[in-house]
């Protein structure tokens, strides 16, 4: 079924709604999360020289835009909640912007990487690709696109007071072949645990 402009809305409101309720109580509870393993993923399929130029996409309250700034290279963060994106700025310093996923204004081939973590499945399916096109057009060529969501059997809908889209291997290769992307790698986390234990998949793109 087709979601309408209002549909739309709700959806966005009501997830947004929630992360900042609840946003100093999300800082505190993903402050000590290890994505070095995504991080890594990300920037060692970036060509060319550093430091680079970051776009985390859905940083929340700006953990990882302090990772990448000790380690060198350009962060800006992105997040749709006003509360996310004035803790990102204070905590890492960064250019932040505020931007509803699904209204997004980005810069053309600006960045070598973005980096999207646990975030690109809160898009609607039926939005999914323009948004993913949007993506592509903010990287440089050959830039590189991470993405982390949590495995699924391409159903979406309400998980409490947040909207979900949840894809498995094939529907998400589909998705990001026809926005303009390349398959570099895919994994599934937490490393080292059985299929069944592994909810998340991740997976790097370069921009055709």
């Amino acid at each position: 079924m087709k979601q309408t402009p209002t549909d739309l809305e709700q959806i966005t409101a009501t997830t947004l709604g929630h992360y900042n309720s609840v946003a100093e109580d999300f800082r505190e509870g993903t402050r000590d999360h290890d994505v070095s393993q995504n991080i890594d993923a990300l920037l060692r399929h970036i060509q060319g020289t550093a430091p680079f130029t970051i776009l985390d996409f859905g940083c929340g309250p700006g953990r990882d835009l302090q990772t990448f700034t000790r380690m060198g290279h350009v962060a800006v963060g992105l997040d749709g909640s006003e509360k996310f994106a004035q803790m990102a700025r204070e905590d890492s310093g960064c250019e932040v912007l505020q931007q509803d996923f699904l209204k997004l204004d980005l810069p053309a081939a600006r960045f070598d990487g973005v980096f999207a973590n646990a975030v690109l499945f809160h898009v609607p399916l039926q939005e999914l690709p323009r948004v993913l096109q949007q993506l592509h057009g903010s990287l440089k060529a050959g830039g590189v696109l991470f993405s982390s969501n949590p495995r699924g059997d391409n159903s979406e809908g309400w998980n409490g007071p947040r909207y979900g889209s949840y894809h498995d291997l094939e529907a998400w290769r589909g998705l990001l072949t026809a926005a303009g992307f390349v398959e570099l790698e895919h994994y599934f986390r937490p490393a080292g645990l059985p299929r069944e234990q592994q909810p998340w998949l991740a997976s790097v793109w370069r921009k055709a």
